[in-house]
Order: C-alpha cells, then sequence, then structure tokens
C-alpha cells in the first residue's frame, strides 16, 4: 500500500478524522430523536411531571428528574418554570378538563349526571392520579399554593356550573326555585372531594354518578 493512503477498512476518508464513517455518521442523525420544541415539547414536559408526581410522590419531583424524562436539558424547564411548584401547577391546570363544558341538555338531572361522570372520569385519569397524589402529600408551606389552585381551577368552577344548570332547570321547571343556591350548588363539590379523599376511587365506579343523582340531588332539586 503507497504511504499516506488510507485502506478502505480504516474508518477514514480524506480530509476527515480519523475513525469519521460518512454512512455511520448519516445513520445516526436518522435515528437521533428529533429535538421537541414549542408544544410538542411542553405536553412532553407535562406528562413527565404528573408521570412523576404520581408515581414517586410531589417531594421526590425535581426539574431535573422532568427533564430527563421529558428528553430536555434542565435550563428549558427554568426558562419557564421557577420551581417546581410552577412546573406541577402548570401541568394540572393544561390537563385538567374544564367543568363548565357542561352543555344544555334539556334536563337538569341529565347535565349533573354528565358533570358528574365528567368528575370521575378525570380523577381515574392520569392527571387526576397526580392531583389526588398531591393533595395527600403536599406539607403545609405549600398547602396554601395549591389549596389556592384546587379552590380556583376546580371546585370554583365546578359549583358555578352547577349553579347554572340548577338555575337553567328551575327556567324550564324540572327545578324547584329554592334549589337555586350556593349552598346546594357546594353539595356535589362537597361528596366528590369526600369520596375522593375519604372513601376512595374505588367507590366512584360505573353507577356513582346516577347514584348521587338520584339518591342525594334529585330529592333536593326536585321541582
Amino acid at each position: 500500500m503507497a504511504p499516506g493512503v488510507s485502506g478502505a477498512g480504516s474508518g477514514s476518508v480524506p480530509g476527515g478524522e480519523p475513525g469519521f464513517c460518512p454512512v455511520r455518521a448519516a445513520r445516526q442523525a436518522l435515528t437521533r430523536p428529533a429535538r421537541r420544541r414549542g408544544k410538542e415539547l411542553e405536553n412532553a414536559i407535562f406528562e413527565a411531571a404528573l408521570d412523576q408526581l404520581t408515581s414517586g410522590g410531589y417531594a421526590r419531583l425535581t426539574m431535573e428528574g422532568v427533564a430527563g424524562a421529558a428528553r430536555t436539558g434542565k435550563a428549558a424547564l427554568y426558562r419557564r418554570w421557577a420551581s417546581k411548584d410552577e412546573l406541577v401547577i402548570d401541568a394540572l391546570d393544561a390537563t385538567l378538563p374544564r367543568p363548565y363544558d357542561t352543555p344544555d341538555l334539556g334536563s337538569a338531572r341529565d347535565e349533573l349526571h354528565r358533570l358528574i361522570e365528567g368528575f370521575t372520569q378525570a380523577m381515574a385519569s392520569p392527571t387526576g392520579s397526580a392531583l389526588n397524589a398531591l393533595m395527600g402529600e403536599i406539607d403545609q408551606e405549600r398547602a396554601e399554593v395549591f389549596k389556592a389552585f384546587i379552590t380556583d381551577r376546580v371546585i370554583e368552577p365546578t359549583a358555578r356550573t352547577i349553579l347554572e344548570i340548577l338555575r337553567r332547570g328551575a327556567e324550564r321547571g324540572d327545578v324547584r326555585p329554592g334549589a337555586a343556591t350556593p349552598l346546594v350548588a357546594d353539595v356535589i363539590p362537597a361528596v366528590l372531594l369526600y369520596q375522593v379523599k375519604i372513601r376512595g376511587l374505588e367507590n366512584m365506579g360505573p353507577g356513582f354518578a346516577g347514584r348521587l343523582v338520584d339518591e342525594v340531588l334529585e330529592p333536593m332539586i326536585r321541582a
């Protein structure tokens, strides 16, 4: 072999670095996961945060762990969220369903049934499991922050939607006018939170929404 000429098996090319193989480099570039940005990256971060919250609890959740699970850098998280508190709140806010999406079905009973079904399905979802884990573990230092979030994002919107359902029912005539009050509207969120925190999600299986409406609400609101 002439001096200065590399063999075909040496893995080098003229002007290239020793050991460099352009074919292998091309294959690696094609199989390397694409860098995610924007909404795709945000969704991956939220999914990773909720998964870590559910599986390991709030105390073990770290920004480093979330970044690793989302396959991004820790700096990408800190550019948007100053702490894991902010990240968790945004992840829950983005993935929890909105209770005010309950449409006018022409029947207060049907509307209440749909709202309660939506709540039970949400609590059985990964987001609901993460929220439940959070409520069971947060310490006093952070309790007020997350309590305010749960109140503003879950409890009060649910109660307002229920009150609107009762008012529509009173106008139609299937709810007695005196039942369309904030106190009556608070009954459902109170029962639902009691079921989640005390009785457990296993008691909110199929048929729960119907029983709650028929056995508790209907006697209170029936015209």
